[in-house]
């Protein structure tokens, strides 16, 4: 099997892409920079510019799904420019690959597509799985909505889609956890506002799996990239700290502190969803990382 990945150069991505070639998975990847572009018999890059509508349509050749991990990352302060390139990002690469498709009459038959818990609402005492249909008033939830409906489009093509929500990803060398531990290394940790909001939370060998699980079993519809057990931010500060063997010893940093700091991106900080694993399980999935302390023992010591 040909798999094309997009973001295949990016933190989810390169583990994914590692767990294809466990699975003797042949990649052809999309970038943006020609200087990334590889020809391996097993790995071999095409350049893209969805900016300018551009794309090596070569790139599907002998390839029957897709991998589309394409988006312009969220940690980056919410400007109403920068709001718009992390919208289009999401959409236009989705037209874009659609439109090569159609045009050039390839024959794709699945696609796995990344989305974002972010849909759902903030809640402290909602329990959400894949069956909820309330969307987040905020623009990650905007964003998703539109995000998951370009998705869908690959429908038209005749390609069976599914849709895998991430949740906090954890992971050695990017995403957020180095942004946690960083303060907890110099005594300076804490969790954020009440500390009572959930964050459900995987381990970023688990996420990759998720996605090569979906592909090889051709999974159709949405399924929640989470671990099987959310944690609070409390307890995901203490966690880390326990590991770290460091002290908390500062009080909670308060929202409106982060709001100024961040502007609108603070929610990011304090939205609560706790998210249900389950439905993914239900297809043999197995987690490797179910609870989050040898999850972080495993990617912080």
């Amino acid at each position: 099997m040909t798999v094309l990945i997009t973001g295949a150069t990016g933190l989810i991505g390169q583990e994914i892409v590692k767990q294809c070639h466990n699975q003797n998975i042949n990649v052809h990847y999309l970038t943006t920079s020609k200087s990334k572009l590889e020809k391996q018999s097993n790995y071999k890059g095409f350049y893209w510019d969805p900016n300018n509508n551009e794309i090596d349509h070569k790139c599907f050749e002998g390839v029957s799904a897709i991998i589309n991990m394409v988006g312009a990352s969220i940690s980056e302060r919410w400007t109403d420019d920068y709001k718009e390139i992390i919208l289009k990002s999401r959409t236009e690469t989705a037209q874009l690959l659609q439109d090569t498709i159609r045009a050039f009459d390839y024959k794709i038959d699945y696609v796995v597509s990344a989305s974002a818990i972010g849909i759902y609402p903030t809640s402290l005492v909602n329990y959400y799985d894949e069956e909820n249909n309330e969307i987040a008033g905020t623009f990650l939830g905007e964003v998703v909505e539109k995000w998951e409906a370009a998705v869908d489009d690959f429908k038209l093509l005749g390609c069976k889609v599914a849709k895998i929500r991430i949740g906090l990803v954890l992971a050695e060398d990017g995403g957020a956890l180095p942004q946690i531990v960083k303060p907890i290394k110099f005594g300076a940790g804490a969790a954020f506002g009440s500390g009572k909001q959930w964050q459900s939370w995987i381990h970023i060998h688990d996420l990759a799996r998720i996605f090569v699980h979906a592909l090889e079993d051709k999974l159709k519809g949405v399924y929640n990239g989470v671990a099987p057990n959310p944690t609070t931010n409390n307890d995901l500060t203490t966690t880390a700290a326990n590991v770290l063997n460091r002290p908390l010893i500062l009080p909670n940093i308060p929202r409106f502190a982060m709001k100024l700091a961040l502007g609108e991106m603070h929610i990011l900080l304090f939205e609560s969803q706790r998210v249900s694993s389950q439905k993914i399980e239900n297809t043999g999935f197995a987690f490797k990382y179910i609870h989050l302390k040898p999850a972080l023992e495993d990617l912080l010591q």
